[in-house]
């Protein structure tokens, strides 16, 4: 067998969130046996490499202490020649402002094997996202992108006259950027008159293509009123009259209907020269959230929650898979039609039944004669994907009140109720057996704690950043407390109490009863809990704490 050679890969990481990496770029961090990587990577991005991936961070942030570029050279190296699959993780793309020369020019000397791998720059990606077309047939038929870290080194002038101008790294300079752009007094008579303006409009992105992004939209004139005191780090700052097409060619923002304590922000958002998540507009601005959820699933919770301004960060508590046997269930399915009722009260009750349905060739046609109820809005929507409606669902949304609502007489009904592994909603088979009806329990699939923490969770933990943890279950806040016994372990030594403690003025907010009952006995407090136990529901309560914090 050939001996495995070492190779350096300098990766682009695109603007931040994981969504925008290329699939080379993830194939590669896959694969990774050493990680180097800058200050302005998005911390999810370490999740994606081998747990006994070399991780190495050489910081390279503006004013802040960073690896020396000659030194950061020599790891390459290093590594390399100790026949490791190198990967030198850069947030956007390498060759746009990347500083790559240096490190491509050592590799060569030192004879190494490197290949460079594109990112989609922050430069096109912010404007994009922020809904500014960078081109346009009438107001922008060329742009330019630039940094401000030598402001005189640079032609202002000829800048001036451009239609469309991107500035990365610009946020400290920004005063001379407008000083300079829109001049004092007129211009010499043989250059061509400035297209810029005090009128000009400007836009300010900040953490584009994260949760944390914020924009800024106003003109040159009064852009630095609006900022003063607002830390402009990372930024890219747009300029040019296409700045405004932004309000007609962003997508529809998510509804705030649902959300009646905000109503009064939503008609603010829509003046064009106000910058877009300020604390006065977007009441979770500020604020540290730690999502609790399943491990792979998607959280539009997140989404929501960032739009109102807050700074999210996921952490899985809880891994999804199959039960340890199929047996109870496959029987149950295969005797479907004896049963009156299906009782579904997750989505992951909706997939893993439906999911041992098709092994026995059967499908949706097979509950024509079953009714079926829900737990949640959530549960109903999954169904749906199945082209069933729910026939019931509790008003409330919680499983205890499915019983004390249940649309007809029990006695001699039966039920199947596919569950976790592990048991629960004892309360809820106990009230059906009360009526009478005769439950079957099957196990659909089983739930247990990560061995890892997300490292971005663990750190905002560890720093004492948090303001709020989120739990959606009693299993979520459970395996958070597991989890959090690892990371707080240093403080444990005779503090048999030592997650409380760590916890300490951290805001608990819980989805509903059942799961601040458990937070209550982990942590000692519950601080928010929805009125509507729904994500929704949940999201209403932290506004409203919010508002009133």
């Amino acid at each position: 067998m050939a001996e495995q050679r070492g190779k350096v890969y300098i990766v682009g990481a695109g603007p931040g969130d994981v969504a925008y990496l290329t699939v080379k770029a993830y194939k590669l961090l896959s694969e990774a046996e050493v990680l180097v990587y800058d200050a302005l990577v998005n911390d999810e991005l370490l999740e994606y490499v081998p747990s006994d991936c070399l991780k190495l961070n050489v910081g390279k942030r503006g004013g802040q202490p960073s690896t020396p570029q000659a030194e950061i050279n020599e790891l390459l190296i290093k590594y390399c020649q100790h026949r490791k699959q190198v990967i030198r993780l850069k947030s956007g793309d390498p060759f746009i402002f990347g500083r790559c020369s240096s490190e491509i020019e050592a590799l060569k000397t030192a004879g190494c094997e490197f290949e460079v791998v594109p990112g989609i720059s922050s430069a096109l990606a912010a404007p994009l996202l922020a809904g500014i077309p960078l081109t346009h047939p009438v107001m922008s038929r060329c742009f330019a992108v630039f940094t401000a870290h030598e402001p005189d080194a640079l032609d202002w002038e000829a800048l001036s006259r451009l239609e469309t101008l991107v500035i990365l790294m610009g946020g400290q300079h920004l005063a001379e950027i407008i000083h300079r752009l829109v001049g004092q007094g007129q211009c010499s008579k043989k250059a061509a008159p400035r297209r810029l303006t005090p009128l000009t409009p400007i836009a300010i992105i900040k953490w584009a293509g994260t949760p944390q992004q914020k924009i800024w939209t106003g003109t040159l004139e009064n852009i630095l009123e609006q900022i003063s005191g607002v830390s402009l780090s990372p930024v890219v700052i747009v300029i040019g009259e296409v700045v405004e097409l932004s309000s007609y060619l962003q997508p529809e923002k998510i509804s705030l209907d649902k959300f009646p304590i905000a109503d009064t922000l939503q008609s603010q958002t829509m003046h064009t020269h106000l910058p877009v998540s300020p604390s006065s507009l977007y009441p979770l601005t500020g604020k540290t959230i730690v999502v609790t959820r399943a491990a792979g699933q998607s959280s539009q919770f997140t989404q929501v929650l960032a739009s109102f301004g807050a700074n999210v960060i996921e952490m899985p508590t809880l891994e999804i898979g199959p039960p340890s046997s199929w047996e109870s269930l496959d029987s149950a399915i295969a005797h479907i039609s004896d049963f009156d009722w299906l009782i579904l009260t997750s989505t992951n009750g909706v997939d893993y039944f439906f999911e041992r349905l098709f092994p026995q060739d059967k499908d949706a046609r097979a509950l024509a004669g079953i009714k079926i109820a829900v737990v949640g809005e959530k549960t109903a929507q999954r169904l749906n994907h199945h082209c069933l409606q729910a026939d019931f669902i509790p008003p409330n949304f919680v499983a205890d009140s499915l019983v004390e609502n249940f649309p007809e007489e029990l006695t001699g009904k039966k039920i199947l109720f596919p569950r976790v592994e592990s048991g629960g909603r004892e309360i809820l088979v106990q009230q059906f057996t009360a009526k009478e009806a005769e439950v079957t329990e099957v196990a659909a699939y089983q739930s247990c704690c990560p061995k890892s923490v997300a490292p971005s969770a663990e750190l905002a933990l560890q720093s004492g950043t948090v303001d709020v943890i989120t739990f959606a279950s009693s299993k979520t806040a459970q395996f958070f407390y597991e989890l959090a016994q690892k990371i707080f372990s240093e403080d444990s030594q005779n503090n048999p109490s030592f997650v409380t403690d760590a916890l300490e003025g951290v805001c608990i907010a819980s989805i509903g009863p059942q799961t601040s009952k458990t937070c209550r006995s982990l942590f000692g407090h519950v601080d928010v809990e929805a009125e509507e136990y729904t994500l929704d529901g949940l999201t209403q309560a932290l506004i409203k704490w919010a508002m009133n914090s």
